[in-house]
């Protein structure tokens, strides 16, 4: 646990490593602790780290002046953002119109059953998480699954163990 003081000589115990504050710190100070630049600051944040913990969130607001409620917000609003740490190879499969029209649920089911978790969950190794997107504006393709940043479209759920195959190597 560590002190967190900040220009405002308000101080706050923060239960992260030094280096991870130090991080965060560099994170926030490259957009000027501008409350405004909260989403990039979460957005190159979660890069970072992969996901944004509460005690990730308090060092941000912390930083920009903004309450802890204000953080957590934005960060419970946008999907794109998690606060529970993703596989090292998350599988996001699309689920808007397009790619559910053209069978986006069924390969949805086959990477469930194949994984043994949930939409929202990571696999016990901690290699796959699986979750759904609304659109990745590869609609041409759909139905399309991401691994990482990966692109694979017209997946059938015949092609889903192939897929994982290329990553349990």
């Amino acid at each position: 646990m560590e002190d967190l003081a900040g220009t405002d000589g308000i101080a706050v115990k923060v239960n992260l490593s030094k280096e991870k504050i130090e991080k965060i710190n560099q994170v926030c100070n490259a957009y000027h602790n501008d409350p405004g630049e909260l989403i990039n600051v979460l957005h190159e944040t979660q890069h970072e780290f992969g996901y944004l913990p509460a005690e990730v969130q308090d060092v941000i607001a912390h930083n920009l002046h903004l309450s802890v409620a204000h953080v957590y917000g934005v960060v419970t609003f946008y999907s794109f953002f998690s606060m529970i740490p993703k596989g090292e190879h998350p599988v996001s499969i699309c689920t808007g119109t397009a790619c559910y029209v053209r069978g986006a649920e069924m390969v949805l089911e086959e990477f469930k059953k194949e994984l043994h978790v949930k939409v929202g969950e990571t696999t016990p190794d901690g290699r796959f998480s699986i979750n759904c997107l609304r659109c990745v504006g590869a609609c041409g393709l759909a139905p399309v699954v991401l691994v990482g940043e990966k692109v694979y479209g017209r997946v059938s759920p015949d092609g889903v163990k192939a897929i994982l195959e290329e990553y349990r190597k």
